[in-house]
């Protein structure tokens, strides 16, 4: 499997998309591949899970959200690589792009950027065919990548400028 390839399975085909959507899309997608595929695509969306694990990334999370659990953060990043490729790498090189993004899936009248467990249904799909689990691949650091986010709203809006002004706190 090729990176482009990845990318086309895990694209959002509307920005607004629901989680349920969007997560049985990519198992449809998903269902005909092989099983060594799969683990390709496991390995890919693991990495782009691990190129996100920043406190950057983290901060623009928090001030969209709140977002504060390790949880939380894994469906957050999962909703990043839900963007596509283009919108995924603007957003891990300058987390504050985000703020640009026009319309967001919702919840309760607000953005809700998480999707629940995408990241597994590549492991659930092998592992209901072939009664054992994935490989696994260590997810190579144990805390986020940089230097931790300030809570302080001062420092937010000068270090999220476009986010603070889409989500106003």
């Amino acid at each position: 499997m090729t990176e482009s390839e990845f990318w086309e399975l895990v694209t959002r085909t509307s920005p607004q998309q629901d989680q349920t959507e969007l997560a049985e899309a990519l198992k449809q997608k998903l269902s005909p591949l092989s099983n060594e595929e799969l683990r390709d695509f496991d390995k890919i969306f693991g990495q782009q899970m691990r190129r996100s694990y920043s406190w950057a990334v983290w901060g623009a999370a928090y001030i969209i959200t709140g977002c504060d659990s390790e949880y939380a953060f894994a469906e957050f990043r999962c909703f990043l690589i839900s963007l596509g490729k283009d919108w995924y790498d603007k957003v891990v090189e300058s987390p504050d792009e985000l703020g640009l993004l026009a319309l967001w899936p919702e919840k309760d009248g607000y953005a809700y950027p998480f999707v629940d467990e995408y990241d597994l249904i590549a492991g659930q799909l092998y592992e209901d065919r072939s009664d054992d689990e994935l490989p696994y691949v260590p997810s190579g650091q144990a805390n986020p990548a940089g230097k931790k986010f300030s809570h302080k709203k001062k420092l937010l809006k000068a270090a999220y400028p476009q986010l603070s002004a889409a989500f106003p706190f």
